[in-house]
């Protein structure tokens, strides 16, 4: 499966829960991990259970609960995809915290000045998730990164600009608890190498660069934006193929990001000050 399944701090944290809360963070579980491939088909009952552990009796019992309520909806085929109320939900989280929207604009300037494809990414727990793409108009593109994908913290420009981000002590919890997904998966990007990397992106200011660690000809630039508490809210990044990427150009796409990174940041400052 190419996106990523649950963060292994959720899942421990289900194992861990009361009795009677523990159904709830499964149901939870499901529900993101439907979430991140609802873009391309779904899930469907035997791959929910492979990726929670769970049997597949109580995946059917949690992902009957979730289909009945409309936060899920079963497809002709039986795959599980996000259903009505999940947009519900989800449209009211966004008026509410408004990330996306805040940070549309920059975005938006980033792909009209550099020409490729723009992202805005949150961190969810020990993960980053891709909200929003915005395609810029050089004719030949990187398709890696979608609305909607999941990574591990550290994976990609976006992932590892939230992961320098984070003080070295929770950037090293991340990759413990990201290190058997991370063998599976990527099993060249080591914790280790990670964290490395999230330390040359400290003396960067910031500046993230992947040259090709997902895939080899797709690289991309990135920069995390900070709340008022010094968290990163959300990354900005540019994604291009590799030949767009020498030196000089990372040079000037890492001045844009800065730009737009000082532009956003007092207003996600002022949001989360507000809350």
């Amino acid at each position: 499966m190419r996106n990523d399944s649950i963060d292994s701090v959720s899942a421990r944290a289900g194992r861990d829960a009361l009795p009677g809360s523990q159904s709830v963070r499964r149901a939870l579980d499901l529900l993101s991990m439907v979430a991140g491939w609802d873009r391309v088909g779904g899930l469907s009952l035997a791959e929910l259970a492979s990726e929670s552990g769970l049997s597949k009796p109580t995946v059917h019992r949690l992902l009957s609960e979730l289909v009945s309520t409309g936060y899920l909806e079963q497809a002709d085929d039986r795959r599980y995809l996000l259903g009505p109320e999940a947009y519900t939900v989800g449209n009211a989280a966004e008026r509410r915290h408004g990330l996306q929207q805040q940070a549309l604009s920059s975005v938006v300037r980033l792909a009209q000045v550099s020409e490729d494809a723009a992202f805005i990414s949150v961190r969810r727990g020990t993960h980053s998730v891709c909200v929003h793409r915005e395609e810029g108009t050089w004719p030949i593109r990187s398709h890696v990164l979608q609305a909607g994908d999941r990574y591990p913290l550290g994976v990609g420009a976006h992932g590892m600009a939230l992961l320098a981000a984070l003080p070295p002590q929770v950037a090293s919890s991340v990759m413990a608890a990201n290190a058997p997904e991370l063998a599976q998966r990527y099993p060249e990007l080591t914790p280790n190498r990670l964290l490395e990397q999230a330390e040359r992106t400290r003396r960067r200011g910031g500046i993230a660069v992947n040259e090709g660690m997902v895939v080899p000809e797709s690289w991309a630039i990135g920069i995390a934006v900070l709340d008022s508490h010094g968290e990163p809210a959300l990354a900005l990044s540019i994604a291009a193929i590799s030949s767009r990427m020498g030196p000089d150009r990372q040079a000037r796409l890492a001045i844009l990001l800065k730009e737009e990174a000082a532009r956003l940041a007092p207003t996600l400052r002022t949001e989360s000050s507000a809350l």
